[in-house]
């Protein structure tokens, strides 16, 4: 029986990405038809043959390479730094209710301003560079770790809690124990958003300073009214975009395999 389910959900696994697959090359190949037969205007749309020599081109002179790295520097850095500093910020407010309630209103204008119109201010503060740009990249993702893994943890059940202080369990205990063992979940959910918030930050502080990385790309694609760079920008962003995600998903596989 459950061979057959296994069998079953591998086997709707498989259709699933052929399925999506066949539907990316379908929507290339119209977006090429249509940008040949001049349905659309080429010169505001591109192509996919004309990214394909393009990026062929860039990977040729390994100029893509740099680009590819610092960007994807600067969004691991965002990731982790802005990841790390919101889970310990979200146990501190967990752990004592007076500075969650201090915090609560700070919280919540600082998750309402758009942090993506202040990127200028804080690189003029943190400084251009990689620096700079990845402090925009921490400050897109932190408040939304912040409140997320906080909302997270003061949802635990309280019966298991009061279950624990019933054996004299600690409080540090308790959050090893319980709190952070029940929300690995939504931890690694959380870092999956914030794969792309930091992305976010990135290309924004490379839109502002840079002149590496794919948000440069992109903008100086722009300005010169390339817009094969700016698609091929686009293309090689969502493409490591998604491959971050699936190491991510990957690692969650692992931990619930290892938990079952």
């Amino acid at each position: 029986m459950n061979k057959s389910y296994l069998k079953q959900k591998r086997a709707l696994a498989i259709r699933v990405v052929l399925i999506q697959i066949v539907l990316l090359i379908v929507l290339l190949a119209l977006w090429e038809i249509a940008s040949r037969l001049e349905w659309i205007d080429s010169f505001l749309f591109s192509k996919p043959t004309s990214i394909l020599k393009l990026l062929t081109n860039y990977i040729k002179t390994n100029e893509i390479y740099r680009h590819i790295g610092i960007s994807v520097l600067e969004t691991l850095l965002g990731l982790f730094i802005g990841t790390l500093i919101g889970l310990f910020v979200a146990i501190l407010l967990w752990w004592n209710k007076l500075f969650a309630k201090v915090m609560d209103p700070f919280l919540v204008v600082g998750n309402a301003l758009p942090k993506t119109a202040l990127a200028p201010i804080l690189i003029i503060w943190a400084g251009t560079g990689i620096k700079g740009i990845t402090t925009v990249a921490i400050s897109i993702s932190l408040i939304l770790t912040i409140i997320s893994a906080y909302n997270y943890f003061i949802q635990v059940e309280e019966e298991k809690i009061k279950m624990l202080q019933s054996f004299n369990a600690s409080k540090w205990q308790i959050l090893i124990k319980l709190i952070l063992p029940a929300n690995i979940a939504n931890i690694i959910n959380i870092i999956k958003i914030n794969i792309g918030m930091s992305w976010v930050g990135v290309i924004v502080g490379e839109f502002i300073v840079s002149r590496y990385g794919i948000g440069y790309l992109i903008m100086y694609g722009s300005q010169v009214f390339n817009m094969d760079l700016v698609m091929m920008g686009v293309f090689v962003l969502a493409v490591i975009s998604f491959l971050m995600y699936e190491v991510v998903n990957i690692i969650e596989k692992k931990i619930k395999r290892k938990r079952n």
